[in-house]
């Protein structure tokens, strides 16, 4: 019975392990939930900063802030990676990486180089083995986001955006849809352009401003690229606690079929072992 016996340590194996992703996916479950209500809760803010954004920079078109200066010139381009500290979240950080793969392939063609702010520890594993140019990075961010650790990093492509040295700033995330479906997105985060900041372009809008316009509208279009990759971050947690969740009770059924077909064997193995045996008994009484 030497095979019987390694069939139940590979059986008592699997089912140690099928208790540890039952775990995980209790746990992400539960991790789940508050980091939907986390997501959801900032989007009003996000929406309406990004309103006031676009009536500011139409009500007074004497003042034109850099963000909404295309940097024509410069030849390198900026590149936020939204990707998680952990992994066992299924496809989560491959597709957004793929398309950052993608994005540096396109920049390479026109001759461009790319300075990347990673956020996430395997965003940032990414940047170093292709040998990426990283400027800046957050990680351990826990799973709450929290906007005084991500300004610090986003600041150095922002400032340098300002300064014309970047001709664009990309962001890369996962945008949450649903429970079972998070969408990896590259999307433009600067230049900033009217039509991506207003759906109601036929409104005149004007304000009064203090101190003045130039203060009121520097501050804000930075409140609002904030406020636009705090929602990144927010979104890509909840992305990921799903994704674990659906990857965690896959590998729990798949576990549970390999039990069942390992007992299967098991069972197939020990019949013919008693079988065997009792063959040699009888073989035993004839022969006597």
């Amino acid at each position: 019975m030497a095979a019987g016996k390694e069939i139940r340590g590979k059986i008592k194996s699997v089912e140690n392990t099928k208790k540890i992703t039952k775990a995980m996916e209790m746990v992400a479950a539960s991790k789940m939930r508050k980091a939907q209500e986390r997501m959801r809760a900032a989007r009003p803010y996000a929406e309406k900063v990004r309103n006031i954004a676009a009536h500011l920079s139409k009500a007074n078109p004497e003042y034109v802030h850099p963000f909404l200066v295309a940097n024509v010139g410069a030849k390198k381009v900026g590149l936020i990676v939204v990707t998680t500290d952990k992994g066992l979240c299924g496809g989560l950080n491959t597709n957004v990486l793929r398309g950052v793969t993608t994005t540096l392939r396109d920049l390479d063609a026109q001759g461009k180089t790319a300075e990347v702010v990673a956020i996430g520890n395997k965003g940032l594993g990414f940047a170093n083995r292709i040998g990426a140019k990283v400027v800046a990075h957050a990680t351990q961010l826990g799973d709450t986001p929290h906007l005084e650790r991500l300004i610090g990093p986003v600041k150095v492509l922002l400032d340098a955006y300002a300064a014309g040295e970047l001709s664009s700033v990309i962001l890369c995330y996962t945008r949450f849809i649903n429970t079972m479906k998070q969408e990896a997105v590259v999307e433009q985060l600067l230049p900033l352009k009217a039509e991506a900041l207003d759906a109601e372009p036929a409104h005149q809008w004007d304000y009064i401003y203090e101190p003045d316009a130039k203060s009121v509208i520097d501050d804000l279009l930075v409140r609002y690229v904030e406020a636009l990759i705090y929602q990144a971050v927010a979104e890509n947690m909840a992305s990921e606690q799903s994704a674990r969740m659906v990857a965690m009770k896959s590998a729990t059924d798949n576990a549970g079929s390999v039990i069942g077909e390992l007992k299967l064997v098991y069972n197939k193995t020990r019949q013919a072992a008693i079988t065997k045996e009792l063959s040699e008994i009888v073989a035993g009484a004839a022969a006597v």
